[in-house]
């Protein structure tokens, strides 16, 4: 049998198989369609995928109403590729500086609004030109007017049509002059008139009391300018006594000239004029122009016996001179220039005596280095040269009294957050004679001007001053004195003010005299502030006076009570 032959039945076999399969498939879906309903069954449309069946069924993953991605075939829906990245910039959801206010800086270089003005800010002008209108700023929150005065409307811009006026600085001494404007300058004018008793007016030995008058005007004028500065201070009294003192009876037959003048009264006045002008920033020139007047003080030994009146003396003197700073070094000094006079003794005689020979010029110069250590502390150095020529060579006492005087100090200045202010330094003072027979005068010299502040109240001032006075008698080379203050001041209200000065100085008569005298005094003032023009101040005060040379000892005690009129 040939392999046809063969094979023929099987395959025939097998077709009948797949028939019988295919056939029985058929009839049992038309079962399952009719026994879910009729109307179903009949609305049911047959296709060919219902007689070519795949092998997963009809809810398979080749379901033709499946769309499935990358699979092709039936239904198969394939998604299109991504584009390429290559050569492009990356696009995110959130740009740069999506975050960012509207205010301040910006990274993506945008431009942005202005910053609002911060709160109680003027408005800006609406209109520009005469007339210009400033609409007033919005109502701040109630808490920034806590505890806090109203501004009249002119100063909050509430007046409709006006503008906003300059507030005013706050005045820290309610009860201080106002003072007034003399073109640039600021003018503070005041006038003292006191009445009082001194026990000893004559600083004798049991000297004789009077009753006094004071009057006491000053003037203070300060430029108002952007660069450059011009200070004028004028500050004078006038002192009169109630009656004449004389010499007391005696039965001898030379009259006894009196220690004390008959006419105690005695101005004083002491003017300055300080002018600087700024060359640059860190240079300027100083210019001072100053006027002294007074007497020698009661108790001198350089007073005459038998005078009327004390002779008055007048000293007028200049200083030019300039600083230059070179960063923290600073490098300054100057000429100087002053002239005295005397006017001539009145004797209760009835003849004059001249004080030429009392007459001086005083030539000078100064040099002065100091260097900014640190904030509030700047110490310096400082060397003083000068040479006094007399009118007449030889004095009243055959003496040439011209001299040359050497004076080398150190020290600091102090600004310490305003609690402590000022000067203070320490060095020595040498003065040499044209006559040999008069000694060289040395000795320590001392400057002080200190401000300290403890407390809002309370203000403590420490002065300290020494100098080199010219002398009459014979054989004395001059007199050297010192004199270190303190003064406190406490306000008990802001219209009461209480002081109290306490001193003590020295005098040495260095020479033939071997004087020595000790002063101490004691001082409390009272000020009661009736208005920012009216005081009413009282004051009383005590000196000592003790010297090697007792006839010299002497006491006083002054009362005064007055009034201070300042517009």
């Amino acid at each position: 049998m040939s392999a046809g032959q063969a094979q023929g039945p099987s395959a025939v076999a097998a077709c009948g198989r797949r028939v019988r399969s295919r056939v029985m498939r058929a009839c049992g879906l038309a079962l399952l369609i009719g026994l879910g309903g009729s109307q179903t069954a009949l609305s049911q449309a047959l296709t060919g995928d219902l007689f070519n069946p795949v092998q997963d069924g009809f809810n398979g993953q080749y379901d033709p109403l499946r769309k499935t991605p990358g699979v092709a075939g039936r239904g198969a829906v394939a998604d299109p590729p991504a584009p390429s990245r290559i050569g492009k910039i990356p696009s995110y959801g959130t740009p740069a500086a999506a975050g960012a206010g509207q205010s301040g800086f910006d990274s993506s270089g945008r431009k942005k609004k202005a910053p609002p003005p911060p709160p109680g800010a003027p408005a800006k002008s609406l209109v520009t030109g005469p007339g210009t209108f400033f609409p007033p700023p919005p109502p701040p929150p109630p808490s920034a007017n806590a505890h806090k005065a109203p501004l009249p409307p002119a100063m909050a811009g509430t007046v409709p049509g006006q503008p906003t006026r300059r507030k005013l600085k706050v005045d820290d001494d309610p009860f201080g002059a106002v003072g007034f404007y003399v073109g640039p300058f600021l003018t503070k004018a005041a006038v003292e008139i006191y009445a009082g008793h001194d026990s000893n007016p004559g600083r004798i030995q049991n000297g004789p009391a009077s009753w006094f008058y004071r009057l006491a005007p000053e003037l203070v004028m300060t430029s108002d300018w952007s660069r450059h500065s011009l200070v004028i201070d004028l500050r004078g009294s006038f002192t009169g006594y109630g009656h004449e003192f004389s010499p007391p009876p005696c039965d001898c037959v030379t009259p006894v000239a009196s220690p004390i003048p008959n006419v105690l009264d005695r101005p004083d006045f002491n003017g300055k004029v300080i002018g600087r002008i700024d060359v640059t920033s860190a240079s300027r020139i100083d210019t001072e122009a100053r006027m002294q007047i007074g007497t020698d003080n009661p108790g001198s030994p350089n007073i005459q016996a038998g005078l009327v009146r004390y002779p008055i003396f007048t000293t007028l003197g200049g200083t030019l001179g300039g600083g230059q700073k070179f960063n923290r070094l600073e490098l300054s000094g100057g000429a100087k220039f002053d002239r005295t006079t005397y006017t001539e003794s009145h004797l209760t005689d009835g003849t004059t005596s001249g004080n030429d020979d009392r007459d001086f010029n005083q030539y000078g110069g100064f040099t002065r280095a100091s260097y900014d250590l640190m904030p509030g502390v700047k110490p310096f150095a400082q060397v003083d040269l000068d040479e006094r020529v007399h009118d007449i060579n030889v004095d009243r006492s055959g003496y040439q009294r011209d001299s040359k005087g050497v004076a080398v100090r150190g020290g600091t200045t102090f600004e310490f957050s305003r609690l402590v202010t000022g000067e203070i330094s320490i060095g020595r003072i040498t003065r040499t004679y044209q006559d040999p027979r008069l000694d060289p005068l040395s000795g320590l010299l001392t400057a002080a001007s200190l401000v300290w502040t403890p407390t809002a109240l309370t203000t403590v001032k420490l002065t300290a001053q020494s100098d080199v006075g010219e002398s009459t008698l014979a054989g004395v080379s001059g007199a050297l004195t010192r004199d270190y203050g303190t003064e406190i001041e406490h306000s008990f209200r802001r219209w009461l003010i209480g002081t109290l000065k306490l001193g003590y100085g020295t005098t040495t008569y260095q020479g033939a005299l071997d004087r020595r005298d000790q002063r101490v005094f004691a001082e409390g003032d009272i000020v009661y502030k009736l208005t920012r023009t009216v005081q009413v101040k009282a004051s009383v005060r005590r000196e000592w006076v003790r010297s090697n040379i007792t006839s010299s000892n002497t006491d006083a005690t002054v009362f005064m009570l007055g009034m201070r009129f300042q517009p």
